[in-house]
């Protein structure tokens, strides 16, 4: 069996101790396609673009917040001047962290704001990252849709556990996807466009067949 191991910080624990368990069971018949990747490398990429990002502030993700906590987003909003609040799930946390955000670009704030209090720490699950740092560690570069090759924003299994990375235990090739013609979901990604500035919003771009990443 192989497990496509997709995700961000959320889904990245299960994945550790389901290498762990089988490592600890002697399990032979199981690989992991470990694509794993990091929301603040992610960040960074947006705002270190060549070209000027109009995005006035970053609602942060809520679950990924839960693992990491909110002090990884500090050095971000610190050196681009961009307050960032982090937000609940609900739709009421949504509206709350808008308005979080308007108040602190009104304010000329920088600061990091975390309205999802009740799941979100400063540091956040110690437990969860101590089981990341295990099993996985930084890889070199990672290919995302719609931002491209970016360093060290993705996680790879050590080599202490070789024995369940599907990339070392079969031949994977790597394929190049291009993006779709007339999508503008990469200037979208990066905050150098809307959603209407692009040809395919609302007509062949919709939610249920969406082109781009």
């Amino acid at each position: 069996m192989v497990f496509f191991a997709i995700g961000f910080e959320t889904a990245t624990p299960p994945t550790a101790v389901a290498i762990k368990q089988a490592s600890a069971e002697g399990l032979e018949n199981l690989s992991i396609f470990c694509n794993h990747v990091l929301t603040p490398a992610a960040l960074g990429a947006i705002l270190n673009a060549t070209e000027p990002v109009t995005i006035d502030a970053f609602l942060g993700p809520s679950h990924v917040s839960t693992i990491i906590g909110s002090q990884p987003y500090e050095r971000f909003a610190k050196a681009y001047g961009k307050p960032i609040v982090i937000a609940g799930f609900e739709p009421l946390d949504v509206m709350q962290s808008a308005l979080m955000a308007i108040r602190l670009i009104n304010q000329g704030s920088d600061a990091v704001e975390n309205e999802y209090s009740r799941a979100v720490t400063p540091y956040g699950n110690s437990k969860a990252q101590a089981l990341m740092a295990d099993v996985l560690e930084l890889c070199d570069s990672f290919e995302w849709r719609g931002l491209g090759l970016i360093a060290d924003s993705a996680l790879q299994i050590k080599p202490e556990f070789s024995a369940f990375d599907a990339e070392k235990r079969f031949a994977v090739e790597a394929h190049a996807i291009s993006d779709v013609k007339g999508c503008a979901c990469p200037e979208i990604l990066r905050g150098q466009k809307k959603p209407i500035e692009c040809k395919l919003f609302g007509t062949v771009c919709t939610p249920e067949n969406p082109m781009g990443s």
